[in-house]
């Protein structure tokens, strides 16, 4: 028979009652939100913890938790925020004391830190190679980790510029039909560009800089001709771009320069029929040294918790779908 697990004991200390109903939250809804995603079992009298599970993970909470209480100092938790620590951390991390040390990037207005493995991962991939993919749905950080990359690299002179980029076809409009002339048209493609590039820099330093041309924010249409050195190149929303514009934006990419594509396969905006380049590029370019492709899935989202569980539903029902088309697919050829 296999021995009972002993339970993990601990204290958090210094005990202040403030500090620790901030931390347990409303009816211990924030110790729930840790057991559920945890797989184990937390149990208090006072500050007096007693953690259930399987070693590892209960380590990897009491030092989750032990960082939490140092937070309420300062801080107001939420459920969404300690499911921000939680991502941050990252499951894999916690449980794994021989994860690799976290990086992190510098900007005007802070510190950036990756949340999770996935993210430092793919963090990792833009400072170590020239090329790299960021692929997966909203809210991972696909985008804004690549301008906080950018935003870094052009602080310590890595690079001279940045340039953004964006396919202006979304959501199935037309730009012919949007109101005002061309850069008004492309200006609400390019705005969550624009806010990233804000929150590092600061307003009236990304105004100097775009008009100095350091930092040049466009449409996929104007890098038709140009070849980019010593550059940092951010092709966002790169699922609506067509197989000949794809292969166009690659070979733009010249010397001292770092390319980073970002964009999510399922939400291709492209006229039907039409294939989207991301998903071919994947296929072409998947064994070419150099290049580098970061997956990340639903459990990877850092926004509200409520997003994640948007992705997945999203997820079951395209699953359901494939797997019905599949089917009558079958039911044809018998």
């Amino acid at each position: 028979m296999n021995a009972p697990i002993e339970p993990l004991r601990f204290l958090l200390e210094p005990f202040e009652a403030r500090r620790f109903a901030n931390l347990c939250g409303q009816f211990d809804e924030h110790l729930r939100l840790i057991e559920q995603r945890l797989g184990i079992e937390i149990r208090n009298r006072g500050n007096q913890f007693e953690l259930l599970g399987a070693s590892a993970k209960t380590h990897a909470a009491e030092q989750l938790l032990q960082r939490l209480y140092r937070e309420t100092k300062a801080t107001e938790l939420s459920p969404d925020l300690v499911h921000l620590f939680l991502q941050e951390s990252g499951i894999e991390e916690l449980v794994n004391p021989s994860a690799e040390p976290s990086v992190s990037l510098r900007t005007r207005k802070g510190v950036i830190r990756p949340r999770g493995a996935n993210q430092q991962r793919y963090v990792k991939s833009i400072l170590e190679h020239d090329i790299n993919f960021g692929i997966g749905p909203a809210g991972t950080g696909k985008t804004y980790l690549a301008v906080a990359c950018a935003v870094d690299a052009l602080e310590r002179e890595q690079v001279r510029r940045i340039l953004l980029v964006r396919p202006a076809v979304e959501a199935g409009e037309k730009l012919g039909f949007l109101p005002g002339d061309l850069s008004q048209k492309i200006d609400p493609y390019l705005r969550p560009l624009y806010d990233a590039l804000y929150e590092m820099l600061g307003f009236e330093q990304v105004a100097r800089l775009i008009e100095k041309q350091v930092i040049e924010v466009a449409p996929l249409a104007y890098m038709r001709g140009r070849t980019l050195n010593n550059s940092f190149i951010i092709l966002d929303e790169s699922q609506n771009t067509t197989l000949e514009q794809m292969k166009m934006f690659l070979t733009r990419i010249g010397f001292g320069s770092t390319a980073v594509i970002t964009g999510d396969i399922t939400q291709v905006d492209l006229p039907r029929g039409t294939r989207s380049g991301l998903t071919h590029v994947i296929d072409v370019l998947r064994e070419v040294p150099g290049i580098a492709f970061t997956h990340f899935k639903s459990k990877d989202v850092v926004r509200h918790p409520l997003v994640q569980r948007i992705v997945e539903a999203y997820e079951r029902y395209d699953n359901r779908q494939h797997g019905k088309v599949d089917d009558e697919t079958d039911n044809d050829h018998a």
